[in-house]
């Protein structure tokens, strides 16, 4: 329920205004999974909530441990579809990894989700769970989230944009607006409004290539959406907000790994405000594509260094687990079928 629901709500019921901020309180910080634990409400209260709201939450079915710390969960929401999230701990901070949608509709070629095609997408209460249980499992703050799960968020535009919203509000995860950063496949009229949001979330957008060919081959759901058109609207958005982008880039031996890749991503990215994040491809079974080589990815540095634009190899998370998106759910799932 929006806060405007829940003011209603406790208006029809003839209730102070004073428990909606409680009852938000036990909602959105306490993540309380059960009306009884609203220990501050009335019992008649409770009561009379059990027959008019559900506090439905989603299940933990499965949870992978990696030896460098990081936690992946795939949760079950009460209508049977699941989703996967990621807690990853580093140096006092605890950054968790959503999802904005249960599966994909973009189809990229070398992604565990897109092969399992789009379920539906996830409402802001969904999203924002999905950070809560990390807060709640590993017993500490999340500090920062990154949109970079299952889903493409703007294909779910308004639902992720209230999610940030609610993380980001005081009221709510508490966390600062730069710390709360979507990942994009690229959809160009919603890049167009993310940078006419007054909040400062991050935003980076997934290229994988600045070859056309190439990009089409590997993201078939963002055709339409050309390069060259990417290009001009993230120059717009950078005039617009002031704030740097990330570009993610996945390096696949012998797609997009070559001298001819790295120029194009060079022309692309100079004399642009932009961060460069190359990526560790995760291994997917049945998959055709294999992770580049650690030499090329720092030639890709090298590279784009020469021409000023800052380029880092991230550091690839649970790489002894499901690690990729979309690789524990299929696991589960088919031992679910399997079962």
């Amino acid at each position: 329920m929006t806060h405007g629901q829940l003011q209603e709500l406790m208006s029809e019921l003839g209730q102070p205004a004073f428990r909606v901020k409680q009852i938000e309180e036990w909602v959105w910080r306490k993540n309380v999974s059960s009306l009884d634990e609203m220990s501050n409400l009335p019992k008649t209260l409770r009561h009379v909530l059990q027959d008019r709201v559900t506090l439905d939450s989603a299940e933990e079915i499965a949870r992978q441990l990696s030896a460098d710390g990081s936690r992946k969960y795939l949760l079950r929401f009460p209508d049977g579809v699941s989703v996967e999230c990621v807690g990853m701990p580093s140096k006092g901070k605890l950054t968790a990894c959503a999802s904005s949608q249960a599966g994909c509709g973009i189809g990229c070629a070398f992604c565990a989700t897109g092969m399992s095609g789009l379920t539906r997408s996830l409402s802001a209460g969904e999203i924002y769970e999905q950070v809560m249980h990390v807060r709640d499992d590993f017993g500490r703050r999340v500090t920062s989230v990154v949109l970079m799960g299952q889903g493409e968020p703007f294909a779910n535009y308004t639902e992720t944009l209230a999610a940030l919203r609610r993380l980001n509000s005081p009221d709510g995860a508490g966390i600062g607006a730069r710390h709360l950063t979507v990942s994009t496949c690229g959809i160009i009229p919603m890049i167009k409004r993310f940078a006419n949001e007054p909040e400062q979330f991050t935003l980076a957008v997934s290229l994988h290539s600045a070859v056309q060919r190439t990009r089409d081959m590997l993201m078939p759901g963002v055709k339409k959406y050309s390069l060259i058109h990417l290009y001009d609207i993230m120059n717009e958005y950078v005039n617009k907000t002031g704030r740097r982008p990330s570009y993610e880039f996945a390096l696949i031996r012998g797609v997009n790994d070559s001298d001819n890749e790295i120029a194009a991503l060079c022309d692309f990215c100079r004399d642009n405000l932009a961060h460069v994040n190359l990526i560790m491809l995760n291994e997917v079974k049945g998959s055709k594509f294999q992770p580049s080589t650690n030499e090329r990815a720092r030639e890709f540095v090298r590279r784009l260094t020469s021409v000023g634009v800052e380029a880092t190899i991230r550091d690839s998370r649970g790489s002894d687990i499901d690690a990729a998106c979309g690789q524990l759910r299929q696991s589960i799932d088919g031992t679910l079928r399997t079962h």
